[in-house]
């Protein structure tokens, strides 16, 4: 009886932590085979409902050890729920000190998760399903040990 009621307390701890009120959503996607390749570029598609609150659009990437380069670059293009380009922008994510070599990110072994602020403070002034598109823009292609990358967009709690 003991046991289930620490496996209990333990799953109900899981969950209450996994919890995230500011969290509107979040979305990874696998690459193939460890290769971000140019030409698949995964499109995120979530609803904005409130229009009044402001958000930060983070991007996730997932990467291993062997990756070649301290950095990441890639482009994300947002669009409205009209069609309209809202923006487009070139980003430079580190994933590894410049100096030391060391991961940045949470990880273990040989695999890290890094989430960085792409956009921030961000108002949406229409209602609706926004896709935004994320676009490796390294110069090699298939772009190897780049696992998955992924958005997430929550409401900024400071405003």
């Amino acid at each position: 009886m003991y046991k289930i009621l620490v496996m209990w307390a333990g799953a109900l701890l899981l969950l209450l932590s996994s919890c995230d009120p500011a969290r509107i959503y979040e979305q990874n996607v696998e690459l193939p085979d460890g290769n971000w390749q140019i030409d698949n570029a995964p499109v995120f598609e979530f609803e904005i409902q409130d229009t009044t609150k402001v958000y930060n659009v983070y991007i996730n990437v997932r990467y291993n050890l062997e990756y070649d380069y301290y950095n990441l670059y890639l482009r994300h293009q947002l669009v409205g729920p009209d069609g309209k380009e809202l923006s487009f922008k070139l980003h430079e994510l580190l994933l590894m000190d410049s100096k030391t070599g060391k991961p940045l990110g949470q990880g273990s072994s040989n695999t890290f998760d890094l989430q960085a602020l792409a956009l921030n403070n961000v108002r949406f002034s229409k209602a609706g399903k926004h896709k935004l598109k994320l676009t490796q823009y390294m110069r090699r292609d298939p772009l190897p040990y780049i696992i998955a990358v992924g958005v997430r967009v929550a409401e900024n709690q400071a405003e």
